[in-house]
């Protein structure tokens, strides 16, 4: 019998190779069997392992096989579970295990089952073994690894073109960020001499004051590596400027959207982080850069929310705006309330974009906000699991009382970043507390658009109109009881007098940095401004899409060019367009007609057989069909044939 943590990490990777090797074999239906029996059974062994881990404080370290042995570089295939990996295998397998079981429902009519099952198990395997892994290479081995398996899951349907140009984007986009990773390693190697985290961790503080020089440049060494890991971190979690991959990924199948943006992809940077905060804590400057990259990203991608129509892409951006704020609860030191926001974030995000999978499900197809409403009553369980998911996002409950799984996540961060008393971390506050009112107001928008009012969809389309089956309704269950419980149940291991106990040595803060201990001491203003903006969000959108539902076009009117700088994204799409693409097409250009055809080819494999056939052509003139010149061509030889041997002599 395989040990739990092994089979903990193996048993998707088990589902995947039998749905995806055997699965025209086996048929569909055993196809989901097995691969949801695997991730269930995973998800029960990460509970087990949670209890011994993080709550008896059982560490465990084991060695797989022996890698990597060239000179002194030796890695080892290895786990390891403390408690910030066994907070990762809950939410990890917890989740995954749901999408899967969602997915028979949701993909039961499509035609490669099979396929899709093996590519989630194998996407959920790859990120188990990022967030268990000892030492950077195999943490960058799980880190490529969800890149592919992201790649083949927005592609699902290939047949789309735009699915093909959503996966290529989001593959080409996390490459620049995997190529900040590949140096901050080789940086790590340069610096510590290894690559396994014990070994660099215990050299941290040593190495704090090297600097090295770069280009004729003297650079601090360590803020220089923890920026490069950094730009990796910004492109797996989707940070402003390495963004745009994340909202065109909706063009993959509901249930992948769920998976990438609540439980997986977009959250490894932020346990990248969180894992490497021995290192990060001795590079405060890379720490306050992480800090404002953090909140720019909030506010940014949360006003882009107010404004898009797509149901997946509003959920999309407000994914991106929650991982802002993980990123600059990591850049005040506030690793565990970060992580505390990844746990309940996974569950409420989850269950939106599952939520919005049944609502895509009922409508035959629609995404388009515009096209719905008026079936809040046809589909009464996902319009309460949508609320549920909004509640939890908005952040919405009382101090002291109760509230839903974000309420205590996001108010924890918001007051250790401002309780720090560093400029950025106020800075971070306040562009918070902005992105917490939109989020409320598109929370809301959503709703309204999606469940009331008078019906838009045509009438072929409402006729149709039904709520899901229970195969997807059923796992919506453990998410929506997480989205309201998990915050309130875990307050005291993240957040409360018993998260040193709970996280022993996970993770690491500077005695000068206790940041949540900082939180709790905040003016009590600063505690409620959070509800404060978030219930106006909410009202200020009755306003505008319930009673006075002309508002909308009216203010995106006045606003003009604003309106359509935001609706637009920001036009980052078309800045990238014009920089790299269309700079990349025209020195393709270049390079194939002038170099290519122009030099090689003309000088080489096609020249060469131009002048073959040119000799050709020219020596088959003398093929004429006359046998008078053939006598005359043979007494010519036969003459200079004499001639040459009577010269030579």
């Amino acid at each position: 019998m395989l040990p739990l943590d092994v089979l903990v990490v193996f048993l998707p990777l088990f589902g995947a190779f039998i749905a995806g090797m055997f699965g025209r074999k086996i048929g569909d239906r055993a196809s989901q069997i097995v691969t949801c029996a695997c991730l269930l059974v995973a998800a029960g062994i990460s509970i087990k392992l949670f209890n011994d881990v993080a709550l008896q404080g059982h560490v465990i370290d084991r060695t797989l096989l022996h890698w990597f042995d060239s000179g002194a570089f030796t890695v080892n295939w290895a786990l390891h579970i403390d408690t910030l990996t066994a907070v990762m295998l809950i939410v990890v397998n917890g989740v995954s295990s749901m999408v899967h079981l969602y997915s028979v429902g949701y993909m039961g009519h499509d035609k490669s089952i099979p396929r899709f099952m093996a590519y989630l198990s194998l996407f959920t395997f790859f990120m188990l073994m990022l967030v268990t892994s000892n030492n950077l290479l195999q943490m960058f081995f799980g880190w490529e690894g969800v890149g592919l398996a992201s790649y083949l899951l927005i592609n699902f349907w290939f047949e789309k073109d735009s699915a093909n140009k959503a996966a290529i984007k989001a593959f080409l986009v996390n490459r620049v960020g995997d190529f900040g990773f590949v140096l901050g390693i080789f940086g790590c190697y340069l610096l510590f001499g290894s690559v396994e985290f014990g070994g660099m961790f215990a050299k941290a503080k040593e190495v704090a004051s090297t600097d090295f020089i770069f280009l004729g440049h003297t650079l601090p060494a360590l803020t220089t590596v923890c920026l490069l890991l950094f730009v990796g971190a910004m492109g797996k979690s989707a940070q402003l400027g390495l963004h745009t991959w994340l909202p065109d990924a909706m063009e993959g199948p509901t249930p992948v959207s769920a998976l990438i943006h609540a439980a997986t992809m977009v959250t490894a940077g932020v346990f990248m982080v969180a894992r490497l905060s021995p290192i990060f804590e001795y590079a405060p400057n890379a720490l306050m850069v992480v800090a404002i990259v953090g909140a720019l990203t909030c506010i940014v991608a949360a006003s882009i929310g107010l404004t898009q129509f797509d149901i997946k892409r509003v959920i999309a951006y407000s994914t991106m705006s929650q991982l802002g704020y993980m990123f600059f609860a990591l850049g005040v030191s506030a690793y565990s309330a970060a992580i505390f926001h990844l746990m309940t974030h996974a569950f409420f995000k989850a269950l939106l974009f599952l939520g919005a999978g049944s609502v895509i499900h009922a409508l035959s197809g629609e995404q388009d906000m515009r096209k719905m409403g008026g079936i809040w009553r046809i589909i009464p369980f996902t319009y309460a699991y949508m609320w549920i998911g909004s509640l939890a996002l908005a952040g919405i409950g009382i101090d002291g009382v109760f509230g839903m799984a974000g309420f205590y996540s996001k108010d924890l961060i918001l007051e250790s970043a401002v309780g720090t008393h560093e400029w950025f971390g106020v800075l971070a506050y306040w562009l918070g507390i902005c992105a917490a009112f939109m989020t409320a107001f598109y929370s809301w928008r959503l709703i309204i658009l999606t469940f009331h009012g008078k019906p838009r969809a045509d009438h072929h389309t409402m006729e149709h109109a039904h709520e899901s089956p229970w195969i997807m309704l059923g796992p919506l269950v453990p998410l929506a009881i997480g989205a309201i419980f998990a915050g309130w149940y875990a307050w005291d291991w993240f957040g409360g007098e018993d998260r040193n106990a709970f996280w022993g040595n996970a993770i690491f803060e500077l005695p000068s940095h206790d940041p949540i201990e900082a939180a709790h001491h905040v003016p009590e203003w600063e505690k409620w401004f959070p509800l404060g903006v978030a219930v106006p969000g909410i009202l200020l959108a009755y306003v505008f899409y319930w009673w006075k539902p002309e508002l909308p076009g009216k203010v995106a009117s006045a606003l003009g060019g604003l309106y359509r700088l935001v609706y637009n994204k920001y036009y980052f799409d078309e800045l990238y367009d014009f920089l790299f693409v269309r700079t990349s097409l025209r020195l393709g250009q270049i390079f194939w007609k002038t170099g290519d055809d122009g030099i090689i080819d003309r000088f080489g494999p096609d020249g060469f057989a131009a002048t073959a056939v040119r000799i050709a052509q020219r020596a088959s003139a003398l093929e004429t069909g006359y046998v008078y010149h053939y006598a005359f061509a043979m007494v010519i030889g036969v003459a200079a044939f004499v001639t040459w041997f009577w010269i030579k002599s």
